[in-house]
């Protein structure tokens, strides 16, 4: 591109570069989703559907940006980990929040119509995700944070599984709904749903209860993650690195507070 007076206007463009060697934590968040799942009308307390979607596209994330390792996501946001080494996008900070929350989105919209078919988007209120990326120092810094989300999901499910169960079954307002349940603890919402619903809340899906986590798996050969990477040669890294990129993207409803989730998959946290 030839030279102008006016390209004196690119100075201004300053690119923030994340700290290299942290973990890179992208989470992508549903913008104004309250409204849009009264628009589309998901089921109360949870839309299997709704959820399924968010699960495809964060799949189809993965497979595009084969750097990600594992994702967890509930309801509708969803959680990115990146290689501790990355170099994407030069570690460029507006490139991922940019790159994953418009990615995110292209695929929840391309297939909104295989989950949705009786429920056309309009153009009044389209699906939308923006994203932010969070740099974590250490291994347990990254495991604490995967434990936030997920408890976070069991909370927000009790809580809404009982407001709704109230509303749907027993007829109470949104209002009443909420009046009963302020001040309760855990063990107060479970007693609410198995004496007064009929409910047991460790029968409820665990897709509901502890989220959606995808994880790259590594199959099973003697060049696995756990061999001392200084100890191979450039060409033998390549090729681990290229197979890795290509491993199986695995969908789980597990329990990653666990310090077993971790033990038996050392590569998500290891350079």
């Amino acid at each position: 591109m030839a030279n102008s007076k006016f390209e004196y206007v690119k100075a201004f463009e300053k690119e923030v570069y994340l700290l290299p060697e942290t973990y890179m934590v992208v989470r992508v968040d549903g913008r104004g989703f309250h409204k849009l799942s009264e628009t589309y009308k998901f089921e109360k307390p949870n839309d299997l559907n709704a959820l399924e979607l968010m699960n495809k596209a964060a799949q189809s994330v993965m497979e595009k940006i084969p750097e990600v390792l594992l994702a967890y996501g509930d309801s509708d946001e969803y959680s990115f980990l990146l290689q501790k080494n990355s170099e994407i996008f030069e570690r460029r900070e507006a490139k991922l929040t940019s790159t994953f929350s418009s990615t995110f989105t292209a695929y929840y919209n391309f297939y909104w119509n295989q989950y949705f078919p009786n429920s056309p988007l309009t153009p009044e209120r389209l699906p939308t995700f923006d994203a932010r990326v969070v740099l974590y120092p250490n291994q347990q810094n990254v495991k604490d944070y995967f434990s936030w989300r997920q408890v976070d999901c069991h909370i927000n499910n009790l809580y809404n599984t009982t407001f709704w169960q109230l509303i749907l079954k027993k007829g109470l307002t949104p209002q009443e709904s909420e009046k009963r349940l302020m001040g309760t603890l855990s063990s107060d919402k479970n007693e609410i749903l198995f004496t007064e619903l009929g409910i047991n809340y460790n029968d409820e899906a665990e897709i509901y209860k502890k989220g959606t986590v995808l994880i790259r798996e590594w199959e099973a050969k003697d060049d696995s993650p756990s061999v001392n990477e200084r100890e191979l040669s450039k060409r033998q890294k390549d090729r681990l690195r290229k197979r890795f990129k290509k491993g199986k993207i695995q969908k789980y409803h597990i329990d990653i507070i666990n310090e077993e989730f971790w033990n038996e998959r050392p590569w998500l946290l290891e350079s």
